[in-house]
């Protein structure tokens, strides 16, 4: 089945907004909601986890709607502050404070007759949520430090990874702004949810990524590599895939397999900060700072007493290092996967990662 952005042949689409790859029946549903309101000059409240696109789906919004050939501005409510967002929204007169030597004019009378794209709607404030209520409602405001009322045509896309109905509830966001906004909600499906659209997007990473290296062609992932991605849990979602993704291939050799899956760059037994760092000092340092051991104390462990013999090949320790403690687990835990996960302080599904990874799944 091909993909849903390449069904939609608008050539006016920007390349991001062709980027919304998906097969899954979670990412289906999504798009069809968003092709069925697009065409609506309404405030659409787009909401989601980190990475799953919301930036992409509020560029669809506008592109698939009559306001396509008018701007599509966007802005993150979260990185600026509030006196600089009131502005950055609004425009200021010349003379409104120190600095403001010349009229600004804000994103709103910019975005006149197409689309402004608001991210981390979350965090604004009150003063700044009036205003946008005003706008929304009347489609007027006035630049800070003016007296004349502007009036502007633009459709508002907001979008957030907060729950607003709780913190509207809590009196952290205002309850007549979010009922302006949802006139419709978007809520993204994370990609945990969307199984069949891992290797989809991964494959579709890689080759813009081998593209970018000059290979010849993407020779695809080896089996251990795909179950590796479908069975993380990808918190970060999309975004994190793609890093994943990228990563992987610029370490692969050309014209081999992609096999080495790297989640967490910083993982690293020299890492500051853990238990390996802080055993990097010699065992005499250790021992004085630890004072004598009574006969109360419990015995060392071995992973802290015993250091192998150099020279070594570090991979292959790091290695049986792992094994020993998934297998130590699995036998405290009567082989159940869920309890020995808890143990290790991992999830189930990267335990299983790790299973598959070292082959126990057959041993187990």
């Amino acid at each position: 089945m091909a993909s849903l952005a390449n069904c939609w042949q608008n050539p006016p689409m920007r390349a991001e907004a062709d980027r919304l790859l998906g097969e899954s029946p979670a990412m289906l549903k999504t798009l069809e909601a968003v092709s069925r309101v697009a065409p609506l000059d309404k405030p659409v409240l787009v909401v989601g986890e980190r990475g799953t696109g919301k930036e992409l789906i509020a560029a669809r919004l506008h592109f698939l709607s009559n306001r396509w050939e008018g701007q599509f501005l966007k802005l993150n409510c979260a990185a600026i502050n509030d006196s600089l967002l009131e502005t950055e929204l609004f425009g200021h007169e010349a003379g409104a404070f120190t600095g403001a030597t010349k009229t600004h004019k804000g994103r709103f009378e910019r975005a006149h007759g197409g689309t402004l794209f608001l991210d981390e709607l979350a965090n604004t404030s009150p003063l700044v949520q009036e205003k946008l209520l005003r706008v929304i409602e009347y489609g007027e405001y006035e630049r800070v430090g003016g007296s004349r009322t502007l009036t502007c045509d633009v459709r508002l896309v907001a979008a957030t990874n907060e729950d607003l109905p709780t913190r509207a509830a809590a009196g952290e966001f205002r309850h007549d702004l979010l009922d302006r906004l949802a006139f419709d909600v978007i809520t993204l499906p994370p990609l945990r949810e969307r199984e069949s659209d891992i290797l989809l997007l991964a494959e579709h990473f890689a080759i813009t990524m081998a593209n970018e290296l000059d290979w010849e062609l993407f020779p695809g992932f080896t089996a251990r590599a795909r179950d590796l991605l479908r069975d993380h849990r990808w918190p970060g979602n999309v975004r994190e895939l793609k890093n994943v993704v990228e990563r992987a291939v610029y370490r692969a050799e050309p014209g081999e397999e992609v096999d080495d899956i790297v989640f967490d760059p910083f993982d690293s037994p020299f890492r500051p900060g853990t238990r390996s760092g802080a055993a990097a000092a010699s065992p005499e340092d250790g021992a004085a700072a630890a004072g004598p051991r009574t006969a109360g104390d419990p015995a060392p462990s071995a992973a802290v007493s015993a250091t192998p013999e150099l020279p070594l090949e570090l991979k292959d320790v790091v290695q049986r290092f792992e094994i020993d403690l998934i297998e130590a687990a699995m036998t405290e835990a009567r082989h159940n996967q869920r309890k020995a996960a808890e143990l290790l302080g991992l999830t189930y599904h990267q335990l299983r990662g790790y299973l598959k990874k070292y082959e126990l799944l057959k041993k187990d």
